[in-house]
């Protein structure tokens, strides 16, 4: 009984009216054509056949699952097959691609918004072509002029899907224990040997190939992850042209049972002397693959957001429905036995707290994809390099940030339903189950924290954080004399401070016990997350309060909610920052006999 409609005008008031999409793509002699009309009619379109097609698809992809047989052959749920030959057949895997391989080209910062729609469509089918689009990004980085000609065309055109292959029995995060074998043969090619599991998309029947890119170690690699390369194990062996050759060695040994995403095949992977091609320099493999895990950790914000965007319009839709008790200010609907449940205080709460964290997360996330384009094309150095800089310290925060909430938000869509909720019939369980493996893949959420707080910021004495810093500063001294702006302004300034406080104390006391690091993480990341939302909510505020008077209910609707997350949410960080200063004695020093 759910229902999605693609939120065309909040993308379009994101891409347009917030970020000049159009303007700064101007810049970039690769994507100096992609006009406004161009954007609004791809997002359009797409957002056609991710209502259309995908969303009918979730309850009964959900429902049937995938199923796997003798041989470790794996079928997708119904109507997955057709709806991936519609997906090529409308030029959708190609949207971001390199034209040199037959891509359009389209800069990342559209293609991010086919990629919240999928999700909130379908996340479990939106996994094979988020994987495959991983498997394109690491080989056009990484792989040889030959291998880009014979693997890159088949994935831009959705002809061959592809995964990646890391995480094994033995170890998940810790991918130094890795004991997957490639031995070479005198053809220049390995044989790879190990089991390979939790391997999102690895078996179906979408694709006539599917082109698995592999952790493994040679024989003479030193020990932990200085001694991993990446290898191209491809499930039919192609022929130069491109045909299909002989079946390879490698092949799903079963499905995971699990708790959401049913619908896409997650699968343990066995390697039997399999045929694979090295990607890049012997033993560097971990660093070409993290193109793609970069990419990935994009990918499940993405993920998060289409789901907080879905859940929070079918909760919406409830709470204007559904009648229960009255008003405690008096009857609102005094024609009717009963108000319908809007009217309470607390489910306002939750549903502006969906509200607030969609929409501010699609701020943080469109732009994070500008950043992608600029790092990747612009023409200028230093814009190159301060783009690289924001997209390597925000990517943590867009994984892990997004995911709690989308998982927060996702229980609360539910809470608004009370029972309903709780019953398969609404289909909001389903997107609690889907939210939760989101937190936990492509690095748990506690990892992307001490990447963030130990790489990113301590890593290079807070550089750059202080390039964000910058933007956050900017604004406040443009806007700091506006009383109109003070509510928006003010918090955000002071959190400015404390994080710069904050920053200088967990790294004064990690340099003696990097414990404490370890112990603050979690909480700076969620710190550092509410900084960036605030900025783009206080950006947005800005926007809604110049254009309050056009008539236009959106501008009205963001204002109310830039006040809500201020107000109700920002003050989290209060918490946050004590908690960070509590230090890891309160966790170390239990004696592990007293847990």
């Amino acid at each position: 009984m759910a229902r999605y409609t693609p939120p065309l005008r909040d993308i379009r008031f994101v891409m347009h009216e917030l970020l000049d999409v159009e303007g700064t793509l101007k810049a970039m002699p690769p994507y100096a054509e992609t006009n406004r009309e161009l954007i609004d009619q791809v997002v359009e379109e797409g957002g056609k056949f991710c209502a259309e097609v995908l969303f009918p698809l979730n309850r009964s992809g959900d429902e049937e699952g995938c199923h796997w047989s003798e041989g470790g052959v794996v079928t997708t749920p119904k109507g997955f097959k057709q709806a991936w030959e519609q997906f090529k057949a409308g030029g959708w895997p190609t949207l971001t691609c390199d034209p040199q391989y037959g891509g359009q080209g389209l800069p990342a910062a559209v293609g991010i918004a086919f990629q919240e729609m999928m999700n909130s469509g379908n996340q479990a089918w939106a996994m094979y072509p988020g994987l495959t689009h991983g498997a394109y990004d690491c080989l056009h980085a990484h792989g040889t002029p030959e291998q880009k000609a014979l693997y890159i065309p088949k994935l831009v055109s959705g002809d061959w899907t592809g995964t990646m292959c890391l995480t094994e029995p033995h170890c998940g995060t810790d991918l130094g224990l890795l004991r997957t074998k490639a031995e070479p043969r005198a053809d220049g090619s390995y044989r790879i040997t190990g089991t390979k599991i939790f391997i999102s998309s690895g078996e179906h029947d979408l694709a006539e190939n599917i082109v698995h890119l592999v952790l493994a170690r040679l024989p003479d690699a030193p020990a932990g992850t200085k001694g991993i390369s990446l290898f191209i194990v491809p499930k039919f062996v192609p022929n130069a042209d491109g045909s299909l050759g002989a079946r390879n060695g490698v092949k799903c040994a079963r499905l995971e049972e699990k708790m959401g995403i049913h619908a896409n095949a997650t699968c343990v992977m066995d390697l039997d002397g399999a045929s694979g091609w090295l990607v890049g320099e012997p033993n560097k493999g971990l660093n070409a693959m993290f193109v793609m895990m970069n990419a990935a950790r994009i990918g499940v914000g993405m993920q998060s957001l289409g789901l907080m965007e879905v859940a929070y319009q079918n909760s919406l839709d409830y709470a204007k429905e559904r009648l229960q008790m009255r008003s405690l200010s008096g009857p609102k609907a005094p024609d009717k036995p009963a108000d319908p449940i809007i009217v309470h205080p607390d489910v306002r709460r939750m549903l502006l707290t969906q509200k607030a964290y969609a929409e501010g997360s699609r701020a943080f996330a469109y732009w994070t994809a500008l950043q992608a384009d600029i790092a990747f094309t612009h023409p200028d150095a230093e814009a190159r390099k301060d783009a690289e800089d924001m997209l390597a310290l925000l990517t943590p925060v867009v994984k892990a940030f997004i995911t709690d909430n989308g998982f927060l938000c996702a229980n609360l869509a539910m809470q608004v339903y009370g029972g309903h909720g709780y019953i398969r019939e609404w289909g909001m369980e389903q997107y609690v189950r889907d939210a939760r493996i989101n937190m936990i893949y492509e690095g748990t959420n506690a990892i992307q924290s001490l990447d963030l707080l130990g790489r990113k910021v301590l890593g290079d004495n807070g550089a750059k954080l202080r390039k964000f810093g910058k933007l956050v500063t900017a604004l406040v001294e443009a806007e700091g004399t506006n009383e109109e702006m003070a509510e928006f302004i003010n918090p955000l300034a002071d959190l400015g401070q404390k994080v710069e406080k904050l920053t200088m104390e967990i790294g004064m006391k990690a340099f003696g016990n990097a414990d404490e690091a370890g112990a603050a993480a979690v909480d700076y990341l969620r710190v550092i997350g509410h900084l960036v939302l605030g900025y783009f909510w206080a950006r947005m505020a800005r926007i809604a309060i110049d254009r309050a008077d056009s008539g236009d209910p959106v501008y009205r609707s963001k204002l109310a909610t830039a006040r809500f997350y201020f107000a109700r949410l920002f003050p989290e960080t209060a918490m946050l920052i004590r908690t960070a200063r509590a230090g890891a004695a309160p966790l170390m020093d239990v004696e592990v006999e007293l847990f």
